[in-house]
């Protein structure tokens, strides 16, 4: 997938030999990594779907570890693993986490995939920079558009892996399925480290979208309960303001009212969502009779 305004990158096949590397590529003129995953779904072949991103650079045996996975068990839906973030030549981050990619019954959503360690398990959830799908457990599927952001679109990982998860299929996570994931700048309101309220409102958005759709009705009171009054560090609740309030003052503040306009938003494109699909079950009705 190359962008139509990335002129380095076009710069640079024009001189590429694609006798080394056949490559096949897709012009994508729409913002947002959804447009983009979408275009690379409709053109990829094969069994298995095996995505990365342009900072990353995957481990020699992630491929043959991916396939081994898919081969091993019919059940497996996807397959992902760590991603080592580098900032730099340095490890962003120290730390080992054992519980990734997780939901809660509640609604806190665990990344932490770059944290990873253990022997290989079941998660709810992958991600994007390392992650491949069975194309029998995707038919059908595409990348939800409704994700906000014109770049990033955090959580768009969440709406596509929640629903195979949902239809039985089995999400591994293995750190040893491994790719060096060198943190390149973003080029839209989702800055890293800096605060945008558009792109805070739009990463909530996501998530209470995604969320609602997939939890039963009690789940879905629990969760925005939990979420208005409590909430987490990315998605400040009442609790979590009054935790950061001391140490970020009127920046805590921000958080809580792009947090909370989020939540609204993403409540409001679920009702929606769900209004238009009830219109269009009663037309279908009304022409079947």
């Amino acid at each position: 997938m190359v962008r139509d305004t990335d002129t380095e990158t076009w710069t640079f096949l024009e001189s590429y030999n694609r006798d080394s590397l056949p490559l096949r590529i897709v012009t994508v003129k729409v913002t947002g990594v959804v447009a983009a995953m979408n275009e690379g779904l409709d053109v990829a072949t094969g069994e298995i779907l095996v995505t990365t991103d342009d900072d990353a650079a995957p481990h020699p045996d992630w491929l043959q570890r991916i396939e081994a996975y898919f081969e091993s068990d019919s059940r497996i839906g996807g397959v992902g693993g760590r991603d080592w973030q580098y900032v730099g030549t340095q490890i962003k981050e120290i730390g080992e986490r054992t519980k990734v990619g997780r939901l809660q019954w509640f609604g806190r959503v665990i990344g932490e995939h770059h944290l990873g360690v253990g022997p290989a398990r079941e998660v709810d959830v992958l991600k994007g920079v390392n992650m491949a799908y069975r194309r029998t457990a995707i038919k059908g599927m595409h990348f939800d558009e409704r994700m906000r952001g014109t770049g990033a679109q955090v959580h768009f990982e969440l709406a596509f892996t929640l629903p195979i998860k949902r239809a039985g299929w089995k999400i591994i996570f293995d750190p040893l399925v491994a790719v060096d994931h060198y943190l390149a700048v973003r080029f839209d309101e989702d800055q890293r480290y800096i605060f945008n309220d558009i792109a805070w409102s739009n990463t909530v958005h996501n998530e209470t979208l995604v969320l609602l759709e997939h939890f039963a009705p009690i789940q879905r009171i629990t969760f925005l309960l939990w979420a208005i009054f409590i909430g987490t560090r990315e998605a400040l609740g009442i609790v979590q303001y009054l935790r950061f309030l001391p140490k970020e003052g009127g920046l805590a503040w921000k958080k809580w009212l792009a947090s909370m306009r989020g939540r609204a938003q993403g409540w409001q494109t679920w009702r929606n969502c769900r209004l238009a699909d009830g219109v269009s079950a009663n037309r279908l009705s009304s022409s079947q009779s």
